[in-house]
């Protein structure tokens, strides 16, 4: 005989913090607020960011373990972009009551899976009735002021670097909404494209690389949760510069390569977003460090320039210019 299952409304506000607070230290909950420790000569880095049911995710593609994994993501990838180490999250959730208890553990089940992998602790959070299901963080990081990454630091001449391959994500969105659409796809593409868009990786891994290679000097970047056009784009207009990127120096993953065109491909590169890598630019030869440490998928892409535009170029002479702007990728308006 099956059970029915377990809603929020059947066990109340108070009985869901109890399940919850299973994913907290037990020294940081409890109180009205968390005190997180620092070390002297550290900035503190803020970021916040939203997912809501119906626009950022979806039971067809998203499983609650991958909605609380991508929820993290999204926001250690935000602390990646500015140079800064994670040291605690908070979360605030909106909740239907009909919502299973079940999903909601599940959801932080994949929280605190992504969290683990980068020793940070969820240190407090709220939770509230709504209509829709709405997962809101906030996370907190560290950096030395002489190292935060910032999007108006760009200078002419500085080399463009993409830290890994763009596009997947889309693609993998692309296999969950349409299966057969990936019918002649290899298996193991198929699972690395979907596994790109269902559990995406902050690269927070890339920092102990950038300052071995750069030291204290400068560096613009920003992530490209919007897309790599969208990023170079964001970073050119914060810094009052231009750019060339070249399409042939564009890295395409193999799996992406067999699924889509080279021209599907592209656009996916430049405008599908939710990839979660980095967009750096820096000098030519600490660029160049940079990839070689980093390998397969990150790549130098193109140049700053001193011109108010930012162009797609083509060496070859097959595609005329194009210009790259932010009005061809995702908004929320």
């Amino acid at each position: 005989m099956s059970h029915p299952t377990k809603t929020v409304k059947d066990i109340g506000e108070q009985g869901l913090l109890q399940r919850l607070q299973n994913f907290c230290p037990p020294d940081m909950v409890g109180d009205d607020a968390a005190v997180l420790e620092i070390e002297s000569g550290y900035s503190v880095v803020v970021t916040t960011d939203m997912l809501v049911d119906g626009v950022h995710f979806s039971d067809r593609t998203t499983s609650p373990e991958d909605v609380g994994w991508r929820a993290a993501a999204a926001n250690l990838s935000d602390l990646a972009a500015m140079g800064a180490s994670p040291i605690g999250i908070t979360l605030a959730l909106g909740l239907p009551g009909e919502v299973a208890i079940s999903w909601v553990e599940a959801l932080y089940h994949g929280l605190y899976d992504c969290l683990q992998r980068y020793q940070t602790p969820i240190v407090g959070g709220d939770i509230c009735r709504s209509s829709v299901i709405t997962v809101s963080i906030t996370a907190f990081g560290r950096v030395l002021p002489q190292r935060v990454i910032r999007r108006f630091n760009a200078k002419a001449g500085d080399a463009v670097v993409a830290t890994g391959f763009h596009g997947c994500s889309r693609a993998g969105l692309e296999l969950l909404l349409h299966p057969e659409s990936g019918q002649n796809l290899a298996e193991i593409a198929k699972n690395t494209l979907i596994k790109t868009h269902q559990r995406p990786q902050p690269r927070l891994d890339i920092l102990d690389h950038l300052w071995v290679v750069v030291g204290d000097r400068s560096v613009a970047g920003m992530d490209s949760s919007d897309g790599l056009a969208d990023a170079v784009v964001q970073i050119c207009r914060c810094s009052g510069v231009g750019a060339r990127i070249e399409r042939q120096a564009i890295p395409i993953s193999p799996a992406l390569h067999q699924f889509v065109s080279p021209e599907q491909a592209l656009e996916w590169i430049l405008y599908g977003g939710e990839d979660f890598e980095l967009v750096l630019c820096l000098s030519p030869q600490s660029a160049q460090d940079l990839v070689n440490r980093l390998g397969t998928g990150a790549a130098i892409i193109g140049t700053i320039t001193g011109e108010p535009t930012v162009e797609l170029i083509d060496r070859s002479g097959n595609y005329a210019p194009r210009q790259l702007t932010l009005s061809e990728g995702f908004q929320h308006f």
